[in-house]
């Protein structure tokens, strides 16, 4: 079970994973915990722009979320359907409905349902920071630490993350393409969002280069997102060479299973 806070998320962080996991036979859910609304409409319009639909670009990025899935052959994918919050400090973070406002006990209980209904082996999510600092990815986080403890169930948790080393090619491959990453992840007076760890920090790296066309598939089903489109001016070759490979760090272990490790699943097989 992987819970990402928006659609396009799943594809960006764990796209591989899911890829991997369904052609060797593993149940794969994705708890997406909000509508996305706060994305770009058609056209690259921003929020809070004149003709930006908070509604029609939900309803859009539902339809991109549910083609994501097929090109991962996702089993299942559960929506919480919590408004997307926006950036840290807009003024949707105080929206009614919106996910960073929800009691972290409410949506931990109905996530917990969840995780009882699919019993998942292995649970995903991103660490205390949201991964960059995003109010829903943090809220993702406090709520899916909750759920696991209100059940008990996952032999495993992981959050996801990235090494310093290839977030460094990563960043040159994108300025080669003229763009600034960090500069697409922050408001105007917030700094640079402090992303990945040291590579000796990462316990769990799993190759998924075999599954790059599948990642670059799911990302492209999420087009309509103007940081997404600088990824896929890559070109899948290249992509997957600088995405191909997954890190985590695992939180919970009851397999014993020796560290580092190159699979999710390792103990459980």
């Amino acid at each position: 079970m992987a819970v990402h806070a928006h659609p396009d998320d799943e594809a960006s962080s764990t796209g591989g994973v899911l890829a991997r996991c369904a052609a060797e036979g593993i149940t794969t859910v994705l708890v997406t915990c909000t509508d996305g609304r706060c994305g770009d409409g058609p056209g690259g319009i921003k929020p809070g722009a004149p003709g930006h639909d908070p509604v029609a670009v939900a309803a859009m990025r539902r339809e991109e979320l549910e083609a994501s899935c097929a090109a991962l052959k996702v089993t299942h994918l559960e929506l919480l359907g919590y408004a997307d919050s926006g950036m840290m400090g807009w003024p949707s973070n105080d929206a009614p409905g919106s996910f960073w406002g929800v009691p972290v006990a409410e949506a931990a209980d109905r996530l917990a349902g969840l995780i009882r209904r699919y019993r998942p082996d292995v649970v995903v999510t991103y660490d205390e920071n949201g991964f960059y600092g995003h109010p829903d990815h943090i809220q993702a986080h406090r709520v899916t630490m909750a759920a696991v403890a209100l059940t008990d169930v996952p032999a495993k948790v992981y959050w996801t993350t990235a090494p310093h080393s290839g977030m460094a090619a990563l960043g040159e491959a994108l300025r080669e393409l003229g763009v600034d990453w960090a500069e697409t992840e922050m408001t105007e007076d917030a700094p640079p969002p402090q992303i990945g760890l040291p590579d000796a920090e990462i316990t769990t790296w799993v190759d998924t280069r075999a599954f790059g066309a599948q990642k670059y598939d799911a990302l492209a089903a999420h087009a309509s997102q103007s940081e997404n489109i600088a990824f896929l001016r890559m070109g899948k070759e290249r992509f997957t060479d600088l995405m191909g490979v997954e890190t985590f760090v695992r939180v919970r272990d009851t397999t014993g299973a020796p560290l580092p490790e190159d699979d999710l699943f390792a103990g459980l097989r």
